[in-house]
């Protein structure tokens, strides 16, 4: 068995942990380019998500590479991700791929069916893939904190260039790193690196939090590199949702019979008080604490026809107003200009750090 799983952010470097610590070769697709989108754009129906036509273009990428068995995570509720995996199946099917294609629905949906599809995987050895899944989502953990040095550095270093080789070193290495163990040895290495650059501590940079869609919030090809480009320009951005985030509350609470996403529902409540698929609950739960936090200001990015994002879009005007806290609406499709997305993150950010240069020097007039 070779097992392959698309790209998603950083969770391919978590995947590659767990599946290496089970001894089974993994099959990591080539990071996503246009070929890629196009690849799978092709393929896919018309008003399917872009999510969905990079992780098909991924899946071809792989098998072509010799993968025979897919790995993806399952859904629930009234969002097309839970439509993903079975139409995927169909698609390659008719394109001529012939590969098994293993869903991991999350516990709530059936604790049983979980484990039996890790037991599959593990060969038959479930305690022994708990303990491994346990070192994957403490890899995740680590790779929260490495992106959470690098959105405090970026702005800050006075060499910026230094930052993107630092990383795209590490991008390179970790493909080649075995285990859990070597994974975060690296990971900790990069860190160190990132640590050791000159920085400007004096520099108070403005603070920007990105909202929205999982999948184009994490995945720097969908959201074309939109934390980089804002770290460059000199504002501190922050996630709102991880890898580690998606297993901490659809994995780790549910077996513990915890609540998930506790603390997003209820700051969403007053603008949205029930489930509507998607993220958001989240999205609006998240918009109100950053703005809550003393943020300067949000984007939203999603991808174009998602039904949740969409909602969400609809409402966070009214937060907008409620806080006073200015949000940008990015929607990226396969249609997507990087020249234009470029000038309206410019102009955002331009727009951000004069409003908070006007609000301090009001401030500092009146104390006055």
């Amino acid at each position: 068995m070779k097992l392959t799983y698309p790209h998603m952010g950083e969770a391919y470097i978590a995947a590659k942990a767990m599946f290496d610590d089970l001894g089974i070769e993994s099959i990591i697709p080539p990071f996503s380019t246009q070929s890629t989108l196009r690849l799978g754009a092709k393929e896919s129906p018309e008003s399917v998500c872009l999510p969905f036509k990079i992780m098909l273009g991924n899946y071809v990428r792989s098998i072509e590479e010799g993968a025979d068995t897919i790995v993806i995570t399952g859904s629930c509720g009234p969002c097309r991700f839970g439509y993903y995996g079975p139409l995927q199946k169909l698609i390659l099917e008719d394109m001529g791929y012939d590969v098994d294609m293993i869903i991991l629905d999350p516990p709530r949906e059936g604790i049983n069916k979980f484990f039996q599809n890790i037991k599959k995987l593990s060969g038959g050895e479930s305690h022994k893939s708990f303990k491994v899944f346990l070192s994957a989502y403490k890899v995740c953990e680590q790779i929260d904190k490495l992106n959470e040095i690098q959105y405090f550095v970026r702005p800050r270093a006075k060499d910026k260039a230094k930052i993107n080789s630092i990383m795209h070193r590490f991008r390179s290495q970790v493909l080649y790193a075995k285990g859990s163990k070597e994974i975060s040895d690296l990971i900790e290495k990069t860190m160190d690196q990132l640590l050791t650059l000159d920085i400007d501590m004096e520099m108070k940079p403005i603070k920007i939090g990105i909202i929205g869609e999982i999948y184009t919030i994490i995945d720097p090809f969908s959201n074309l590199n939109a934390e980089d480009r804002l770290g460059d320009m000199g504002a501190e951005v922050h996630r709102s949702m991880t890898v580690r985030d998606w297993a901490e509350n659809n994995l780790i609470k549910p077996l513990k019979r915890e609540k998930p996403y506790k603390l997003e529902k209820e700051l969403s409540k007053p603008y949205l008080p029930v489930l509507i698929g998607g993220h958001t609950q989240q999205c609006i739960g998240h918009a109100v604490n950053y703005a809550r936090s003393g943020y300067d200001g949000l984007i939203q990015i999603y991808p174009m026809s998602c039904m949740p994002e969409i909602v969400s879009r609809s409402i966070l005007p009214q937060i907008e107003k409620d806080y006073g806290i200015p949000i940008l609406y990015l929607i990226v499709d396969e249609q997507t200009g990087e020249a234009g997305y470029q000038t309206r993150l410019e102009a955002f950010y331009d727009y951000v750090e004069n409003r908070r240069r006007r609000q301090s020097s009001s401030k500092q007039a009146q104390s006055t």
